[in-house]
């Protein structure tokens, strides 16, 4: 047998077997009682509940991973990808026109073959645990506005990546990475103002107490606020949020509309002084800056394998062609986006223990963080605690319990000054 089908097949397996080994490690952490520090946020019924989400989120994930897992391996061994080659050629275009073809149509394949699994997540799991209150309008328009974005904007990104690998030679990599920067610094710029407003509606924060308390705390920080604005969240889920988005005058402070609604004007502060903490502490830039090494390694390894007779044979292939590669090298190059993947999870945990840090000793209350941080928790049903290893290779953010703790420490060391 081919030495890249065995490897690639392995790395299907041995991906399929981690997720399934850590998920029910996490299941088996779940703990019936409830931990002290939510005494009196929790009641025992809702504690129940957010159990219950886990379990029926974590055992819908493996039936999804084990049927894309048996669709995957039936579509490699029975030639699909050859299939659909020979389908986009006999067009008889040239060869980016039908590499963006061979692409767009694997794209249209994965969608339709993952949208009853989405139909079901939104419709029935979200829905049962009261989150989802998308319409099935909302659910179709989404649909449509992301494969518009997708054409408009990733279709004249591959196009020029096709090109660079095509005519460029050794160079090829460093010249498709410097693209793809630009495009992504581009799209930084673009989103608050044209992509994001497609999705969902901004207002302005209204005059208020609010608005006052965020002014003046950001005035201690001397920090330049460029708008305050709302964003109907509520539109597809009750679940809350705030963030920061774009650059320079492009620069905004969102809260969900779900937000508003569940903290008080003093937790809301602490929740922008932490997104304020990772925009002092310069933690977008820093990972965007790791995000693009990443690519460009990425690419690096890619030119490495384009035009590979063995792993094109791998994948029962009649014709060899870059666009082809771009799709083939995405299997071998999993475990090394794995490890990175974990690099950045880590990265990112010690940036959020830094954030909240920053709020508590900046002048917002630390204790409106922590029951803010509570509140959030308890209204997303999540899970308080989560297994070490499922932590480590998938949590972005610490677990709460963590992170409580981490500021009642630091709440208590400045107190005993």
């Amino acid at each position: 047998m081919n030495g890249y089908l065995l490897c690639i097949l392995a790395i299907l397996l041995l991906g399929y077997l981690l997720d399934l080994t850590v998920a029910l490690l996490n299941l088996r952490s779940l703990r019936p009682e409830l931990p002290l520090e939510f005494a009196g946020v929790y009641d025992a019924d809702q504690y129940a509940r957010s159990q219950e989400y886990t379990r029926v989120t974590t055992r819908f994930s493996l039936i999804h991973n084990t049927v894309s897992l048996m669709l995957t391996l039936v579509f490699i061994l029975m030639g699909g990808f050859n299939l659909i080659d020979l389908a986009a050629r006999s067009f008889a275009l040239s060869s980016i026109p039908t590499g963006l073809l061979f692409t767009g149509m694997l794209a249209l394949l994965s969608t339709a073959l993952n949208l009853p699994f989405s139909v079901y997540s939104t419709f029935v799991i979200e829905q049962r645990f009261g989150f989802n209150t998308t319409t099935v309008a909302t659910f179709i328009l989404d649909g449509l506005k992301a494969l518009l974005l997708a054409v408009v904007l990733g279709g004249p990104l591959l196009a020029a990546i096709l090109w660079f690998f095509e005519t460029s030679g050794q160079m090829a990599w460093l010249y498709c990475w410097i693209a793809a920067v630009a495009f992504i610094l581009v799209a930084q710029f673009l989103a608050p103002v044209v992509i994001m407003p497609l999705f969902n509606k901004f207002v302005p924060l209204a005059e208020g107490e609010l608005k006052e308390a965020i002014t003046r705390y950001a005035a201690t920080q001397r920090f330049a606020l460029q708008g305050i604005y709302t964003m109907d969240g509520s539109k597809r889920s009750t679940r809350a949020n705030a963030f920061f988005t774009g650059f320079g005058r492009f620069r905004r402070i969102v809260f969900f509309d779900t937000l508003m609604d569940k903290l008080a004007p003093a937790e809301i502060v602490a929740v922008l002084a932490h997104e304020m903490g990772h925009y002092k502490l310069r933690h977008i830039p820093v990972m965007m800056a790791l995000s693009i090494l990443q690519m460009g390694l990425l690419f690096f390894i890619l030119s490495l394998f384009l035009g590979n007779q063995g792993l094109f044979a791998a994948f029962g292939m009649e014709h060899v062609s870059v666009y082809a590669s771009l799709v083939f090298f995405g299997f071998l190059y999993a475990p090394i986006s794995t490890l990175l993947a974990i690099g950045f999870h880590a990265f990112s945990r010690r940036n959020e223990y830094q954030a909240d840090r920053f709020a508590a000793q900046t002048g917002a209350d630390g204790a409106a963080l922590i029951s803010g941080l509570k509140k959030l928790s308890v209204s997303n049903l999540s899970n308080l605690t989560p297994h070490p290893l499922h932590v480590f290779l998938n949590y972005s953010h610490p677990p709460i319990l963590a992170r409580i703790e981490a500021l009642r420490r630091l709440t208590a060391g400045t107190t005993s000054h």
